[in-house]
This record gives structure tokens, sequence and C-alpha cells, in this order.
């Protein structure tokens, strides 16, 4: 289970952005495997896990959004129900908290990835493999 890399943005929010982001990213052909978007405090607020995060963030600055890059544990699980109680359980009961979590590809027929945010996703990580 390896760790991501999750690029964070604000952008404005209005209709079209997401298209916007979506369309940038891909002329130079970086492939968006998870994303949450949000708006707060009257802005857009964008996560993003990708292939290709340097040029993501190139991208992303070549039109004024700044961002930031951390670190999430990427849990690869089976697409059934069950599968994040599972994984929350484990964790929860190691005392280790998650902060927020979305879902993405694992270009794995009947597979999905968590993207979780916790405070050492090594740890995390390394208590799932148990």
């Amino acid at each position: 289970m390896p760790k991501a890399k999750q690029i964070s943005a604000w952008v404005e929010n209005r209709p079209g952005m997401l298209g916007r982001v979506a369309d940038a990213l891909g002329a130079k052909r970086v492939d968006i495997r998870a994303f949450m978007a949000a708006s707060l405090d009257g802005k857009g607020f964008l996560r993003l896990v990708v292939d290709k995060p340097a040029q993501a963030r190139r991208v992303f600055a070549s039109l004024g959004w700044q961002t930031t890059v951390d670190d999430v544990a990427e849990v690869v699980v089976a697409d059934r129900p069950g599968a994040l109680g599972r994984v929350a359980d484990a964790l929860g009961a190691r005392g280790i908290n998650i902060h927020y979590g979305y879902l993405g590809s694992a270009r794995r027929a009947g597979k999905a990835s968590l993207f979780l945010a916790v405070d050492d996703p090594a740890a995390a990580l390394k208590a799932l493999r148990k």
C-alpha cells in the first residue's frame, strides 16, 4: 500500500471551473486518479490525486492557482460493501484518526482506492498490512 501525493488548490467557485481544471490537466496528459471538490467560504476547493503531481503543479501555477502537496495513504480495497468499514475499524483500533478521505480509481477491475488523510500515512499503511 503506497503513499500518494495529494494536490490541494483554491479556485474560483463558478460554473465550468471543474471542467477548466480537468481540461488543463488533460491537455498536459495528467491523469486524475481521484478528486473531491467543495465550496468553502465562497471559494472552490479541490483535492486531487494525479499520476504526475509535479506536472499538475506546473499546470496550476501557470493558471495562477496556489497549491499545496500532502502525502495521503492509498489503500486498495475490494469494491464491495463493508470494505471501508474494515479499513476504518483497523485504523481506529490502532488509534489512527482519519481526517478525511475520498475514493478513486485503483485501475483494477473490482477494486477501488481509498485516499485517506491521516497524521502519519506510513504508520496507517503499516497498521493495515497486519
